[in-house]
C-alpha cells in the first residue's frame, strides 16, 4: 500500500547531521552548548574575588591622588638630576663671555679672525683681555676643590650656531687650561643664555643651583677691572648678595683708557644708579628721560616699576 502523497503547501526540512561537521568543530560545540555546572560555592569565590580587586583599585587610585604613592617633589626643581651632588661644591667662580671664538686650534687664539668681534672689539688687547679671564678662571677653579667654574654668555652674534660660554670652555679645554680629567670637567660647565653682565651673574646662581642642588655660598667674577663698580655695587646689590661672600678680580684690556671707563658710567652705570636710588620706583617724568632700550616700565599708577635691560651689552 502505498503512502499518501505529500502536500504541495508543505516545506520539507533540511536535516543537519552531525556527522557532516568536522570533529574538532564538534567538540567545540559540545562544550559550548553544555549546561554550565558551576555551584553557588564557585560563585560566590568568584564574586569576592571581583570585589576585592574593585577595592583595591580604587584605593591605589586615591593614593596616588593624595600623593601617598612614591614621594611627590616639592616643586619641579627637585626633579632635575644635580650630576654634581655629592661633591660638596659651594663656591662659584663666573667667567663672563664676551665675545664666541670660532677657532679649533689654540695656538691661533689671539688672532683676531678666529673670533666674532664687534668694530669696537677689534684692536686694543681686547682678545688678550679675554683669554686672561678664561685663564684666571681656570686657575682659581684648580686652587679650589670645591669651586664649580661657570663660563656665561649665551648666542650673541646671529652668525653663530653657538654661545659664547660654549666657546669659551672649548678653548679653555683645548687649551690645556683645564686638563682633561673627569674631576676638572665635572667641576666646570657653561651658562648659555645670559645676553648682558646683569644675567651673567643671576643665570650663573640659576644654574649652581641646578648643577649641584644648593645655592652658593661664595661667588667670584672674574671680568674686566672697569666692571668692577657694575658687579659689586649694582648687579650684586640688586640680588641682595651680601658683600662679604663676593669677590671681583679685574683685567683689563691694554688700550682701555678712560674713555671706556667714561662710557661704562655713562652707559651701564648711570641706569642702574637710578633704579636703585629710588627702590624699584621712578616717576613718568624721569622715565620720559630713558631710552627704551635702557629701561622698560610697568604701568602702575603715577608710577612706574623698572628694571633695567641689558644697558649696553658688550662693552
Amino acid at each position: 500500500m502505498s503512502g499518501l502523497p505529500t502536500p504541495a503547501s508543505s516545506k520539507q526540512r533540511r536535516v543537519f547531521r552531525r556527522s557532516n561537521i568536522p570533529v574538532s568543530q564538534t567538540r567545540a560545540l559540545d562544550i559550548l552548548f553544555a549546561r554550565a555546572r558551576v555551584t553557588n560555592l564557585g560563585f560566590l569565590a568568584l564574586a569576592i574575588f571581583a570585589i576585592l580587586s574593585f577595592i583595591y583599585n580604587l584605593s591605589y587610585h586615591f593614593s596616588y591622588a593624595q600623593g601617598q604613592w612614591g614621594v611627590r617633589p616639592e616643586s619641579i626643581f627637585q626633579t632635575l638630576p644635580h650630576y654634581a651632588k655629592n661633591l660638596g661644591l659651594d663656591h662659584l667662580i663666573i667667567v663672563p663671555g664676551h665675545s664666541i671664538w670660532t677657532g679649533t686650534d689654540p695656538s691661533l687664539k689671539l688672532d683676531e679672525d678666529q673670533w666674532l668681534l664687534e668694530p669696537y672689539q677689534k684692536g686694543g688687547g681686547r682678545i688678550d683681555a679675554f683669554v686672561s679671564h678664561i685663564a684666571r678662571g681656570a686657575e682659581l677653579a684648580h686652587q679650589d676643590e670645591h669651586s664649580l667654574l661657570i663660563f656665561s654668555g649665551g648666542q650673541t652674534r646671529a652668525g653663530s650656531t653657538t654661545t659664547e660660554a660654549e666657546s669659551y670652555l672649548r678653548l679653555a679645554t683645548s687649551s690645556g687650561l683645564l686638563p682633561p680629567s673627569p674631576s676638572t670637567h665635572f667641576r666646570a660647565t657653561t651658562e648659555d643664555h645670559a645676553l648682558d653682565s646683569y644675567q651673567n651673574l643671576l643665570f650663573s646662581i640659576a644654574r649652581f643651583h641646578e648643577v649641584t642642588g644648593k645655592w652658593p655660598t661664595h661667588i667670584t667674577v672674574v671680568g674686566y677691572e672697569m666692571k668692577r663698580r657694575r658687579f659689586e655695587e649694582l648687579h650684586r646689590e640688586a640680588l641682595r648678595w651680601p658683600t662679604s661672600r663676593f669677590d671681583y678680580v679685574g683685567i683689563d684690556a691694554e688700550k682701555d683708557g678712560k674713555a671706556a671707563q667714561a662710557g661704562e658710567v655713562k652707559v651701564s652705570i648711570a641706569p642702574w644708579q637710578m633704579v636703585l636710588s629710588r627702590t624699584h620706583k621712578i616717576s613718568t617724568a624721569v622715565i620720559r628721560h630713558f631710552s627704551p632700550n635702557d629701561v622698560v616700565g610697568i604701568s602702575s599708577g603715577d608710577s612706574i616699576r623698572t628694571t633695567p635691560r641689558r644697558p649696553n651689552l658688550r662693552t
